[in-house]
């Protein structure tokens, strides 16, 4: 499935062509193939974990510890 807005790229190292797709698309469980023949695929984007952000506490502000006078 090709989505609006999304980068795809061809496989072929001498080609390298880029596309932006505008319109969504299906192609029958197959990706696109690029003008010169080879297999285009989607750019690759890492995987965002926020749902952890509920584990990181914030970390505690230093105290002034006034010292002791003899």
């Amino acid at each position: 499935m090709m989505k609006t807005g999304e980068r795809w790229h061809c496989t072929n190292a001498a080609c390298r062509c880029s596309i932006l797709v505008e319109a969504t698309g299906e192609t029958e469980g197959k990706n696109p193939l690029c003008a010169c023949g080879s297999v285009m695929k989607k750019q690759y984007a890492p995987p965002v974990f926020q749902y952890l952000d509920f584990l990181r506490f914030p970390e505690p502000l230093p105290t002034r510890q006034d010292s002791p006078e003899d």
